[in-house]
């Protein structure tokens, strides 16, 4: 996560607890779409916990693996996650990635730009350290739209609070869009770009293993969500608890839809 919103993104248990366990999920669909060969060297780009570096180092055998992320939090946890010698792992920003140019065949990031204060310097970085012929991707929360855990939170919030929504990551994030998405790729010189979306389960196994993560005040839903007084959160949690869907046996099937876009560097 990028250095604007630091005091969001500070511990990797805690967002393992939110997002993390799901996005693991959408990182494994989005390497089987890209569907690279073995022996390339991959950059990810806001590592974060290490969910898509880990599925790189299991599914892509790759040549070189490494993952650059502002949060020393997140990189401990990472390395806790990866172990040792399995990835170059250094506490940079996106926007001054700290390698030479053409450096990887493979330039990707999960679930990171709509973060970063500056996404078009963001993104001609990584074109720059991609090679010749190499591929920069990534994927982003669709917040509008599917990404349903949020999706609900955010809109109970705003039915019983006029400022609710202010923090709502659906509202905040225009580029997480296909057609926003596609302009930042052709503008960085990208050819042959694509988008797809990617949908994944999220499955809790009753209303309080949904309604705990947002406890953590670590995110913008957390953070707005510890922001409230006590009657004011009780009130929250009673709308969701109604508004959720839920089946007979009190469990609760969401989706988490991501939307992915790749292009290719001349």
């Amino acid at each position: 996560m990028e250095q604007d919103i630091t005091e969001h993104w500070v511990s990797g248990e805690l967002y393992e607890s939110y997002v993390g366990r799901w996005s693991r999920l959408v990182a494994q669909a989005f390497l089987r779409w890209l569907d690279a060969p073995a022996g390339l060297a991959w950059l990810d780009v806001g590592c974060g916990t290490g969910a898509l570096l880990e599925a790189i180092a299991e599914s892509c055998a790759p040549k070189r693996l490494a993952g650059i992320d502002p949060s020393a939090g997140f990189l401990d946890f990472a390395r806790w996650r990866l172990g040792p010698d399995r990835a170059e792992l250094r506490q940079a920003d996106a926007r001054e990635l700290p390698f030479a140019t053409a450096e990887f065949d493979r330039v990707v990031s999960g679930l990171v730009l709509n973060f970063v204060p500056d996404p078009s310097r963001a993104a001609a970085e990584m074109v720059r350290i991609a090679r010749p012929g190499g591929e920069v991707a990534l994927y982003v929360w669709d917040y509008a739209g599917r990404m349903e855990l949020m999706r609900y939170f955010w809109d109970a919030a705003a039915a019983l609070d006029p400022h609710g929504g202010e923090l709502d990551e659906g509202k905040r994030f225009p580029l997480c869009q296909p057609q926003a998405l596609q302009a930042l790729f052709a503008a960085a010189g990208l050819a042959d770009v694509e988008t797809r979306p990617i949908d994944v389960p999220t499955i809790f196994r009753d209303f309080d293993e949904y309604w705990t993560p947002f406890l953590s005040g670590q995110a913008p839903a957390p953070e707005y969500c510890m922001s409230l007084s006590a009657d004011a959160r009780v009130q929250l949690r009673e709308r969701l608890r109604k508004t959720v869907p839920s089946r007979p046996d009190g469990s609760i099937h969401l989706i988490a839809r991501a939307w992915a876009i790749r292009g290719h560097k001349d």
